[in-house]
C-alpha cells in the first residue's frame, strides 16, 4: 500500500506528464488556431481566459495568497517577459514554422536558463554545461537551415520560436526566488495575471474587429484547449512539480514535450522528418542533456 508521502510523489509524476504532453500538443493546437485567429488575438485569449481560471484555482485553494509591495515588480516582470514577450513569440513562430521545427528549438529553454544562470552568477558552468550549450546552438543551426531549405519553415518563425526558448529558460532562473517565498501555484498565477492586460492592449484593435462568430467550433476548442490545458494546468503543475522534486528534474519532462511536439506536427499536419532534422534534434536534446547535468 502507498503511503501519503508516496501517492503525493506518484501525484506530482503524473500531473508533470500531464503538463508535458499538454504543453506538446499545444504546438498543433496554435499552428492550428492561428491559421484563423491572429497570432496576437489568440495568445491574448489564452491567457486571458487560462490566468482568470489560475486565479479561481488560487483563491480556492489558498484564500490567504497575498503579494506583497515588494514583490509586485518581480511578479510583474516576470508576466511580461516571461508570459506575454515569450509567449507572443512562441505563438508567432509556430504559426510561420513547422510544429516540428518549433518543438525542437523549444528544447533548447533549459540550456538559455543554464546560460543567463551562470551569466548571474548563480551557476558555476561546467565543461559539460559548456558543451551543452555549444551543441544546443549547433543542433538548432542545422534545424532551420533544414527548414529552409526544405520549404517547410521560415526563418523568421524559428528566430521568434528561439526568442520564446530563451524567454522561457530565463522564467525559470527569475521565478525560483520568488518561489522561496510563495507557493507554486501562486508564482504560475500572478505573473500570467500581470501579463495578460498587456496581451489585451497590444489585441484590442482586433479583439473589437473579430467577427467572432465566423472563426468556427474547431479554432475556438483549440483556444480552449489551450487556456485550460496548456495554460491554467499545465502552468500550475510545472511549478509544483519545481517546488517539490527541483528544477533540474522537472526539466528531464522537457524532452517529452519535445516528442509530443514534434510527433503533433506529423499526425496533424502531415509534416516530416528529414535526416537533417533528425539529426539536428539528437544534438539539442544531447545539448540539454549535458547541460543540465553538470
Amino acid at each position: 500500500m502507498f503511503d501519503l508521502k508516496d501517492r503525493a510523489a506518484v501525484a506530482t509524476e503524473v500531473s508533470l506528464v500531464l503538463a508535458a504532453t499538454f504543453w506538446g500538443l499545444n504546438f498543433a493546437a496554435t499552428k492550428y488556431a492561428a491559421a484563423t485567429i491572429s497570432p496576437l488575438m489568440l495568445v491574448a485569449l489564452r491567457f486571458t481566459v487560462g490566468g482568470l481560471l489560475l486565479l479561481l484555482v488560487l483563491r480556492l485553494l489558498e484564500p490567504k495568497s497575498k503579494l506583497r509591495r515588494s514583490d509586485l515588480l518581480p511578479m510583474a516582470a516576470l508576466g511580461c517577459f516571461g508570459v506575454a514577450t515569450a509567449q507572443t513569440g512562441f505563438t508567432f513562430g509556430v504559426s510561420l514554422s513547422s510544429a516540428g521545427s518549433t518543438g525542437l528549438i523549444f528544447a533548447t529553454a533549459p540550456v538559455w536558463g543554464l546560460l543567463l544562470g551562470a551569466a548571474l552568477g548563480l551557476e558555476r558552468p561546467t565543461w559539460k554545461g559548456v558543451l551543452g550549450v555549444g551543441l544546443s546552438i549547433v543542433g538548432v543551426a542545422i534545424v532551420v537551415l533544414d527548414g529552409l531549405t526544405s520549404g517547410n519553415a521560415s526563418f523568421v518563425g524559428d528566430l521568434l520560436v528561439l526568442i520564446a526558448a530563451f524567454c522561457v529558460g530565463a522564467y525559470a532562473v527569475f521565478s525560483m526566488p520568488l518561489l522561496e517565498r510563495h507557493t507554486p501555484l501562486a508564482v504560475a498565477t500572478y505573473p500570467v495575471l500581470f501579463g495578460t492586460p498587456f496581451l489585451l492592449l497590444l489585441s484590442s484593435p482586433q479583439l473589437l474587429s473579430l467577427e467572432w462568430g465566423s472563426v468556427g467550433a474547431g479554432p475556438w476548442a483549440a483556444v480552449a484547449y489551450s487556456a485550460v490545458f496548456a495554460t491554467a494546468f499545465a502552468f500550475s503543475a510545472w511549478q509544483r512539480g519545481i517546488s517539490r522534486i527541483g528544477a533540474n528534474r522537472v526539466l528531464v519532462y522537457q524532452y517529452l514535450i519535445t516528442v509530443v511536439g514534434v510527433t503533433s506536427g506529423i499526425v496533424f499536419f502531415g509534416e516530416t522528418l528529414g535526416i537533417n532534422k533528425i539529426a539536428g534534434g539528437v544534438v539539442i536534446l544531447l545539448g540539454v542533456y549535458l547541460a543540465r547535468r553538470q
